[in-house]
C-alpha cells in the first residue's frame, strides 16, 4: 500500500518535548594553546560561545551562517572618532550575542583600550533568567 504526502509527513515528523533544557554541550576549547579537548556544557559552552563569535569575522567563513560572528573587525582602520567608536562597538558587541536563543539581553558592555588592542566585558541574561558575566575579550585592532 503507498503512502499519501500527508502520511508520510506524519511518519517522518520529530517528536519535539518541552521538558527541560536544550542541550549545549560542545568541544571545550583552549583558546591560549590553539587545541580542542574534552566536552562543555552549560554556562561554560555560552561562554565559550560568546568569545568565539566576537573571535570571529561575519560572512568571512562558509562554515558559519551570516548570523554568526562580528563586524568589529571592519572598523580596523576605520577614520571614525573616538565617540562613534564609543557607540557602535556595544552595538555590534550585542548583535554579535543576541541571536543566540539561549540569550535574552547583552547588558553592561565596558570597553577598555590599550594601544590597538580593545578590551570588552559584558554580561549576558540568559532566557533562563540566568547572569554570566565574562572576562575581558581582546580584539586587535580596533
Amino acid at each position: 500500500m503507498a503512502l499519501t504526502p500527508e502520511e508520510i509527513d506524519e511518519v517522518n515528523e520529530p517528536e519535539i518535548s518541552d521538558e527541560g533544557e536544550i542541550p549545549s554541550k560542545t568541544w571545550a576549547i583552549d583558546f591560549e594553546n590553539g587545541t580542542i579537548g574534552g566536552f562543555i556544557d552549560g554556562d561554560a559552552a555560552l561562554k565559550q560561545f560568546a568569545l568565539k563569535a566576537l573571535m570571529t569575522e561575519r560572512s568571512k567563513h562558509s562554515i558559519y551562517t551570516d548570523d554568526y560572528g562580528t563586524e568589529l573587525m571592519d572598523l580596523v582602520g576605520a577614520d571614525v572618532t573616538a565617540a562613534l567608536l564609543d557607540s557602535e562597538i556595544p552595538r555590534m558587541v550585542e548583535e554579535t550575542l543576541i541571536y543566540d536563543d539561549r540569550i535574552d539581553e547583552v547588558t553592561d558592555i565596558l570597553l577598555t583600550r590599550e594601544g590597538d588592542k580593545l578590551y570588552i566585558s559584558f554580561r549576558v541574561v540568559t532566557t533562563t533568567g540566568e547572569e554570566i558575566t565574562t572576562e575581558e575579550v581582546a580584539i586587535n585592532g580596533v
